[in-house]
C-alpha cells in the first residue's frame, strides 16, 4: 500500500500539472463506480464536471484536490490504486477503472487492480482526514510526544505505530526501516520503550520518511508515480521484504513473524528482545 512518502511524491507530481485546470468530463467503469466512490456516477459528475482543480495538498496517505466551490476531491490509493496525468489519445493504463478530462488535453487515469481505491467529494476534507493522528514529519511530532503515545500501552510498538489515528502517513514498509533504524524490535510492548529509545524512534520516523520522498518511493509491486514511472525507494530497504538475507549492519539472518497482523521484518541480532527490569523489592 502507498504510504506517505509514494503519496507525497504523486502529490508533487500531478499539483502543477492540475491546479488551475477546469474538470471537463468524468467517466468510471460501470463495474467499479460502486467501490470507488461514494455515491452513483451521476452525482459524481455532476460534483466534479465544469469546476476547477484550485489546490493539491496531502493528509496521511490522502490525496486532497481543492475545488473551486469550496469543496474537496479526497483521494485514497488503498492497495493498488494509481493515479496518473496522460494525454488523452494515449492507451488506457492496465486495470484503468476511470478518468478525470482536464480542459488542456490530458487526463487524470485511475487505474486499481483491486478496486480498493476510494474517492469521496466532501464540503471538508475534515470529513475523512479530522481523525488522522499527526505526521511524523510535523514539528509537534516530537520525543516527548511518541513516548507520551507509547507510554503505558501493551500493544506492540508497530502496531501503535501503524494505527493512522495516532500516527499519520506510516505504513508497513516505513515502520520495518523506522524500527530498525531506531534499533527496536517490532514485537516489543509499546509500553516497555525506553525514553532513549523513542527518541532514536522518533529521529528514524522521519529519517526514513525523507528517504523515501527523496527516492520517489518505493515499487516493491504496484506503486507508480504521478507519470507512471516507478520510484527507486525499494532498492534501499534495509530489513522490509529481506528475511532470510544477511543484515546489511551484521550479517546475522533478517528475521520475519507477523506483528499487529502485518508480515514484519528485523534483524534478531540488531532489533533485540528488550531486558526485562527486575521488579524491586
Amino acid at each position: 500500500m502507498p504510504e506517505l512518502p509514494e503519496v507525497e511524491t504523486i502529490r508533487r507530481d500531478l499539483e502543477p500539472l492540475v491546479t488551475g485546470r477546469a474538470i471537463a468530463a468524468v467517466e468510471v467503469a460501470p463495474d467499479a463506480i460502486d467501490l470507488l466512490a461514494d455515491m452513483p456516477i451521476e452525482a459524481l459528475r455532476a460534483a466534479l464536471t465544469g469546476r476547477r482543480f484550485v489546490s493539491l495538498g496531502r493528509r496521511g496517505k490522502y490525496l486532497l484536490f481543492g475545488l473551486d466551490d469550496g469543496r474537496a476531491l479526497v483521494v485514497h490509493l488503498r492497495m493498488t490504486g494509481r493515479l496518473v496525468h496522460r494525454a488523452a489519445a494515449a492507451p488506457a493504463l492496465a486495470h484503468e477503472r476511470a478518468r478525470i478530462a482536464l480542459d488542456d488535453g490530458h487526463h487524470l487515469r485511475w487505474s486499481d487492480m483491486r478496486k480498493f481505491g476510494t474517492w469521496a467529494v466532501v464540503d471538508d476534507p475534515a470529513e475523512v482526514v479530522g481523525k488522522l493522528g499527526p505526521e511524523p514529519l510535523d514539528a509537534a511530532f516530537t520525543p516527548a510526544f511518541l513516548r507520551a503515545l507509547l507510554a503505558g500501552r501493551t500493544a506492540p510498538v508497530k502496531a501503535v505505530l501503524l494505527d493512522q489515528r495516532r500516527v499519520a502517513g506510516l505504513g508497513n514498509i516505513y515502520v520495518d526501516e523506522a524500527l530498525f533504524a531506531a534499533r527496536i524490535r517490532p514485537d516489543t510492548p509499546a509500553g516497555e520503550v525506553s525514553r532513549a529509545a523513542a527518541a532514536r524512534l522518533r529521529d528514524a520516523c522521519r529519517e526514513v520518511l525523507e528517504h523515501g520522498i527523496e527516492n520517489r518511493g518505493a515499487s516493491f509491486s504496484d506503486y507508480v508515480d504521478g507519470q507512471g514511472d516507478p520510484g527507486r525507494q525499494h532498492e534501499y530497504v534495509q530489513v522490509f521484504r529481506r528475511h532470510g538475507k544477511p543484515c546489511y549492519a551484521c550479517g546475522a539472518e533478517i528475521a520475519r513473524a507477523v506483528v499487529g497482523g502485518r508480515g514484519t521484518h528485523w534483524c534478531p541480532r540488531c532489533q533485540p528482545k528488550p531486558r526485562r527490569r527486575a521488579a524491586r523489592a
